[in-house]
């Protein structure tokens, strides 16, 4: 499946300006270019786009009508309180060269552990960094959570089971994901009882304190003339 977005030059104008407009500011650079290309992009067609594709599949990006390249969505910057992009930077990727890049991890099926034992899943990674020429690229990698059947079974970096042309660069031993055991009652017990107060050692801090004060206060009066 292929995806394409169609940008044009943004020549002046400020980024609220622009936005105002219906559309997000933009960056291309990478590949061949010079330099960076500022654009912009229409915000309905790049929501749209980066909810199927992440940052981890190639888009046929088009500038201003021109023949289109291959680019990644490099990093997206999100408005902090609307949580909608404001920026956005694509990489130019060149076809003939490999490439790092980070790939999310799919998380399906269900652990026995969870479903049987009452544990916890607990996902340490969500992505792994791999170097593939663009070709071989994948949009995710997956990660079988039926594998955690008990509370010592772990996932690590290393059982995942990449396509060929794709080398995974993090590191192996690395765990993605596990299942930890429910809390026994003795623990949920201790975590209900209040924690005690030593109240005389606070009020024996509050004397020291207060003889501490006196004593400077004491040491800083000017001596009386005799």
């Amino acid at each position: 499946m292929s995806f394409s977005l169609n940008a044009k030059t943004r020549v002046g104008g400020k980024p609220n300006e622009v936005r105002s407009l219906g559309e997000i500011p933009a960056v291309v650079y990478g590949g061949d270019r010079p330099a960076e290309t500022v654009v912009s992009v229409l915000t309905t067609e790049f929501t749209r786009l980066y909810n199927q594709t992440g940052e981890s599949t190639l888009i046929d990006f088009s500038i201003d009508g021109a023949a289109p390249v291959k680019v990644l969505v490099q990093a997206v910057q999100l408005d902090p309180v609307k949580s909608l992009p404001v920026h956005i930077d694509f990489r130019q990727i060149n076809m003939n060269k490999s490439m790092e890049v980070d790939v999310e991890l799919n998380f399906v099926g269900e652990a026995p552990a969870v479903k049987d034992l009452a544990g916890t899943l607990t996902k340490n990674l969500d992505s792994v960094t791999v170097t593939c020429l663009p070709k071989d690229l994948v949009s995710e990698l997956t990660v079988d959570l039926s594998l955690l059947k008990t509370f010592d079974d772990s996932i690590r970096v290393k059982d995942l089971v990449a396509p060929i042309g794709i080398t995974i660069e993090t590191d192996p031993e690395q765990t993605i994901a596990k299942v930890t055991p429910p809390l026994s009652e003795e623990e949920l017990k201790a975590l209900e009882e209040p924690v005690a107060v030593d109240l005389t050692a606070i009020e024996v801090e509050k004397k020291g304190k207060k003889e501490e004060d006196g004593a400077e206060a004491t040491a800083t009066e000017p001596a009386k003339k005799e």
